[in-house]
């Protein structure tokens, strides 16, 4: 094979690798996410103290956390798939922690979606929607739990991880992308947001929102 047969040949996967940044790349990119969704997260716990009043901010913070959300899911999803299909990279680096692959993360993934969901049924069904409100609050407080966990397990880590890509020489292949994709899935949450809060027009009224 010619030298520029092999170029082509290697240039593609130099490419692939530039934009991937294999293993550490996916835990830079869960990190990122991470960071945004506690900060996120944090805004949507202080409007549940005063749920009434901000009841509206509840809502749009909700909706905006939709993408990001599953982003995350999506990053974490991709590792457990690639080191259980053997992948030799993902291998290398090691599984999970046992307690939290295992229990945690499989209760807090379907407390996760049932938050979500059923807090898109309410905006669909109205106030009259009890037993859709009942599910959502159950899925929260299952939700909140697993989720307490899950941050007091990697809590130490995202620093670290995130922080590396801005180190001097440390950045890793498709810090850009990670940044890129990260901005996509915010600006995604906003669109959809904005569209979706008048559906919680009843909801304000029904609360003695903005208004009565």
């Amino acid at each position: 094979m010619h030298a520029r047969e092999i170029s082509s040949v290697v240039r593609p996967a130099r490419v692939a690798r530039l934009l991937r940044g294999g293993t550490e790349g996916n835990a830079r990119l869960t990190a990122l996410t991470a960071i945004v969704l506690f900060v996120l997260l944090a805004v949507e716990g202080v409007s549940i103290l005063a749920i009434r009043p901000l009841l509206s901010l509840h809502v749009f913070v909700g909706l905006l956390l939709i993408p990001p959300v599953a982003l995350k899911l999506a990053s974490t999803g991709y590792r457990f798939f690639r080191y259980y299909t053997r992948d030799l990279e993902y291998v290398a680096k090691g599984p999970p922690y046992v307690l939290m692959r295992m229990l945690v993360a499989p209760v807090l993934v379907a407390a996760t979606f049932g938050v979500f969901a059923t807090g898109v049924a309410l905006l669909v069904v109205g106030p009259g929607g009890g037993i859709v409100l009942g599910l959502h609050k159950a899925s929260f407080v299952i939700w909140g739990g697993a989720f307490a966990i899950h941050v007091l397990a990697y809590a130490l880590r995202v620093p670290g991880l995130v922080g590396a890509d801005w180190g001097r020489g440390r950045g890793t292949p498709g810090m850009a992308l990670r940044y890129a994709i990260l901005a996509v899935t915010l600006v995604a949450g906003l669109i959809i947001a904005v569209a979706a809060l008048p559906a919680a027009h009843p909801w304000l009224h029904w609360h003695g929102g903005h208004d009565r």
